[in-house]
């Protein structure tokens, strides 16, 4: 086959815009660029004590299709944090997650739940943390493994806002918002 370098301008160049376009659209944000803002966000200090969480499920064309009510129960000793955490859905049902979070000198944090796969892996900087785990999610009768990034910013000392993608093989399936009001000061 003999391609013409016109037939290779009318089809590859666009392409190539496309490819460069949807790569430019995965770039995700920088942990870094919070360095400078404030409050800082210590997760022992936060998440210590009782809070209570409101959110939202949105699928991916962004209708809201599930609204809960998160209570928090969460304690430290040194490093070794739990947050034990009471799930009440719009719909009535209601769920448990119980995280061990381990807190290191860099800022970074480790933990596990028993509904994550292997070891979630975050990072504190400025205001801001990054979390990213792997949720096993009950749909129906099935368990689904789905990638979780989750973004919190710490607005003060009581409220942290918490805006999470949920995907999986790269594929963006909805996100989830959340409000944590700190209960206990």
């Amino acid at each position: 086959m003999n391609l013409s370098a016109s037939w290779i301008r009318r089809w590859l160049t666009p392409l190539a815009l496309l490819l460069a376009f949807t790569l430019a659209g995965c770039a995700s944000q920088n942990i870094r660029q919070y360095a400078n803002e404030e409050p800082v966000l210590d997760l022992s200090t936060y998440f210590n004590g009782r809070l209570i969480a409101h959110g939202i499920f949105q699928n991916r064309s962004g209708q809201v299709v599930r609204r809960f009510v998160v209570e928090i129960d969460a304690q430290w000793e040194g490093n070794q944090g739990v947050l034990d955490e009471w799930f009440t859905y719009s719909d009535g049902t209601n769920e448990r997650r119980v995280w061990r979070l381990t807190k290191h000198a860099d800022g970074r944090y480790t933990g596990t739940a028993d509904d994550v796969a292997g070891v979630a892996q975050g990072q504190t900087v400025g205001n801001a943390f990054f979390w990213t785990y792997v949720l096993n999610l009950p749909v129906g009768e099935r368990i689904i493994p789905v990638r979780f990034d989750d973004w919190m910013y710490l607005v003060d000392e009581r409220v942290m806002l918490n805006r999470a993608t949920m995907s999986k093989f790269g594929i963006r399936l909805g996100e989830v918002t959340l409000v944590f009001t700190k209960l206990d000061q």
